[in-house]
């Protein structure tokens, strides 16, 4: 196991020492992405920026409140403003009205019911954006209210929200003898906990633009995040073949999860096909919080047995996940949260019942560690129960459970990746704490420069936490991506005569801001010694390579380049092989030549070209998984990954205010392909944990309607609540099934931030902490 800390990286902005390309740009290295330059000045093009001769401009009609039925809906209104070209509704819609993945069962345009606040029920195009959202204003919808539904334990037992029933899935896990009589422990523990509802919020909303073809078919570009999936949902929308609609991945601002709604997708289509006219669509603030899927809230009841050297002799639990009104994923959701109900421990016994119920609550969907996340709250706040009850030390009561390689989990899957949980736990543990500044200036007291804080009465906290993520899709999802690699000469001089080589990389994986376009790249310049490469951008023409989300495309993408450049090797060095009467084996490249092992022999890889253009398609599927069964057993995972954190927090115990102070990371990344995109993305992830811990919750009043659909009312974290993070540890034990032994980072850090930010107050306070965001109330010092 190689183990990498902080001090072993050169700082940021350092330049990689001079060499040869592979030492500079390969595998390890950590060049800077082709586009980070743009994005910092602001140059990039995003997808708000989209234009055509002769725009168009949609906008959708949203429903105001969360549960009605539509009784009637006229257009006339907003026919009547000048410049309205289109008006459309459920009953235009040529194809299937209905969509979802993997159940199709959200109207993409409301037909007969309104089942969550802001469903989208017509859509509309004009000539300018104002008179768009006026037409959208005048249409009128006459609804007649129906009873919200917005308590998923409610849900067991109300009136059918839709047609397949309320309950989406419900997942029992039995393992070992929970219900011997025997099994139980000498502490037992119980919790009651809740998570919040937490919003992507990506740096930009969605956005698109639509183009009709000559063929009846449309060209969409979108900020999308898997333009086959999204392709073939429009297509069966339309009523057209897939191969008349095609989808281009354009200007992606930064994304967690699947972000696409496809109401956006299949009305900018409809309306474009309507109009003949290209139309362009940006969602507002409050329409992407309205309409796009958000992570599941959760309320989660535990009971922990152990023994009294803390042994954990059993786990129970009544899991309920809030999945709005639609499908989207859910049933994914809750086979994570049942399958990770007792966390990277081991247990004997485990007894846990998990439901995701319908509700008429704004949609849930996927987000990094979806599932995961909601667990390790619950399991990780049990741990600190269990170590208090017994008076044990909250690390040493985890160190005596934690699971390693070769153990079993309660879905009696082995555990054959590398596991080092006790190491991790290590790590954090061996790096120093933050000093408490002697001068208490009010910069570092919780509420910010200005703030009502009392240095009397701040309390620092430190707590603890471990987590897992499943790694991939679970359950038998079948992952597989394409992609091709090109060597070609290229022609810079007058006399026509190759110059050099480029490599080019085609891929329909989205780089969202993971870093994937930036690894292709060095995985071409490991593989091929090339020292120009470009990576093609993403669209449905080529071959597919699914969602970019649950950190698949470094694994299964990166495969496919892998073995598309391994194959265009084998076509470069083979012929010089045979020329020089030796093996490929004995030949590399680096520096755009083919050298021969003992350096005597050196050729251009342009020379060897001669004018030709070699190129290979490869496709990677790694090895499959399967449905857990009625008792939630069964190989469902591809891969885990896991980390250990401490969080130290600042809290005014009088005012419920805290501040992270900083956060101390520990994280096995199987290898660190690219360091520095590795540690980016964990800063990421503990930035989206804090939220979660602490502020971002998109609430509904008693009635389900929501009242802060705004960032005036949803609060994000800004630079100044980002915490100081310390990445302890980076330890490489390779995955060996996973692409170069690489595991998926950035949702990690987000599933276990908000366990060890909510330890960290209770350390500080001695409130029990049962839910995130932590709220004031709750972060107020108990006073016997």
């Amino acid at each position: 196991m190689r183990v990498t800390t902080t001090e072993e990286t050169p700082a940021e902005g350092v330049p990689a020492q001079p060499g040869g390309a592979e030492e500079i740009d390969g595998l390890g290295a950590s060049p800077m992405a082709d586009t980070a330059m743009s994005k910092a000045m602001g140059t990039y093009p995003f997808a708000t920026d989209l234009w055509a001769e002769g725009l168009l401009w949609g906008t959708l009609v949203r429903s105001p409140h969360p549960h009605a039925r539509i009784v009637r809906i006229n257009t006339e209104s907003a026919f009547r403003l000048p410049g309205v070209q289109a008006v459309v509704t459920a009953a235009d819609i040529p194809g299937d009205p209905l969509t979802g993945e993997p159940v199709a069962d959200r109207p993409v345009l409301a037909r007969d019911v309104v089942r969550h606040h802001g469903e989208p029920v017509a859509a509309v195009a004009a000539d300018h954006p104002d008179t768009a959202r006026l037409a959208a204003a005048a249409v009128e919808v006459e609804y007649e209210l129906l009873e919200p539904v917005p308590d998923p334990e409610r849900s067991f037992h109300a009136p059918p929200l839709h047609p397949d029933g309320n309950q989406v899935r419900h997942l029992p896990l039995r393992f070992g003898a929970p219900d011997d009589p025997a099994a139980v422990g000498e502490v037992v523990v119980e919790g009651l906990y809740r998570i919040g509802r937490q919003d992507p919020a990506p740096v930009g909303t969605e956005a698109g633009l639509a183009v009709p073809r000559p063929d009846g078919g449309v060209e969409l570009h979108l900020s999308s995040t898997d333009p086959h999936g999204d392709r073939d949902r429009a297509a069966a929308f339309l009523g057209l073949e897939p191969e008349r609609v095609r989808l281009v991945a354009a200007g992606v601002p930064g994304a967690v999860g699947e972000r696409e709604d496809i109401s956006l997708t299949a009305a900018l289509g409809l309306l474009a096909l309507r109009t003949g006219r290209p139309v362009k669509m940006a969602f507002s603030r409050e329409d992407a919080l309205l309409g796009h899927v958000h992570r599941h809230p959760a309320v989660l009841r535990y009971r922990h047995h152990a023994d009294r050297d803390g042994r954990l002799i059993k786990v129970e639990g009544q899991l309920v996940l809030d999945g709005g009104p639609y499908a989207d994923g859910s049933e994914e959701t809750l086979a994570t949260l049942v399958a990770l109900a007792a966390g990277p421990y081991v247990v004997p016994h485990v007894r846990v019942d998990g439901w995701v119920m319908r509700t008429t609550n704004p949609p849930a969907g996927r987000l990094p560690g979806e599932g995961a996340l909601q667990a390790c709250f619950g399991y990780e706040a049990q741990m600190d129960k269990l170590a208090a009850k017994l008076g044990l030390d909250p690390v040493e009561m985890r160190a005596r459970n934690v699971l390693a390689t070769g153990d079993i989990m309660p879905t009696s899957q082995t555990v054959t990746c590398p596991a080092p949980v006790a190491d991790l736990l290590k790590a954090v543990m061996a790096e120093p704490l933050p000093e408490v500044a002697a001068d208490g200036g009010e910069e570092l007291l919780p509420g910010g420069t200005g703030g009502a804080a009392d240095l009397t009465q701040v309390r620092r906290g430190i707590g603890f936490a471990v987590g897992m993520v499943p790694l991939l899709g679970i359950e038998g999802a079948d992952e597989v991506s394409t992609a091709t690699v090109r060597v070609l000469p290229v022609y810079e001089d007058l006399e026509g005569a190759a110059s050099g080589v480029e490599c080019v990389v085609e891929c329909a994986a989205v780089d969202t801001g993971s870093g994937f376009a930036t690894l292709a790249a060095q995985i071409v310049r490991e593989t091929l010694g090339v020292v120009r490469v470009r990576v093609t951008g993403a669209d449905s023409d080529q071959p597919a390579a699914g969602p970019s989300a649950r950190g698949r495309q470094v694994w299964v993408s990166g495969g496919a380049v892998e073995r598309a450049a391994g194959m265009v090797r084998k076509q470069l060095l083979q012929p010089m092989a045979d020329e020089l009467g030796m093996s490929v084996e004995l030949l590399s490249l680096r520096d755009d030549r083919v050298v021969s092992y003992d350096g005597r022999y050196a050729r251009p890889i342009g020379e060897l070209l001669g004018g030709r253009e070699l190129w290979a398609s490869a496709q990677y599927r790694p090895h499959p998984t399967e449905p857990l069964d009625e008792n939630g057993q069964g190989d469902a995972f591809a891969g885990l990954a896991f980390a250990a954190m401490r969080a130290v927090v600042d809290v005014d115990v009088e005012l419920g205010s805290v501040r992270v102070v900083e956060v101390a990371v520990a994280q096995d990344v199987g290898r660190a392909l690219n360091p520095r995109q590795v540690r980016a993305r964990i800063e990421a992830g503990v930035t989206l944990g804090v939220g979660a811990a602490l502020m971002e919750d998109l609430r509904t009043d008693a009635g389900g309607r929501v009242v802060n659909a705004s960032f005036g009312g949803y609060r994000v974290p800004t630079a100044l609540d980002a915490p100081v993070v310390r990445v302890a540890a980076l330890l490489e034990e390779r995955d060996v099934v996973a692409t170069f032994g690489a595991k998926g980072v950035g949702a990690v850090p987000a599933v276990v931030t908000p366990a060890a930010v909510a330890a960290a107050v209770r350390s500080a306070t001695g409130r029990a902490v049962q839910r995130v965001p932590v709220r004031s109330a709750d972060a107020v010092e108990r006073r016997s």
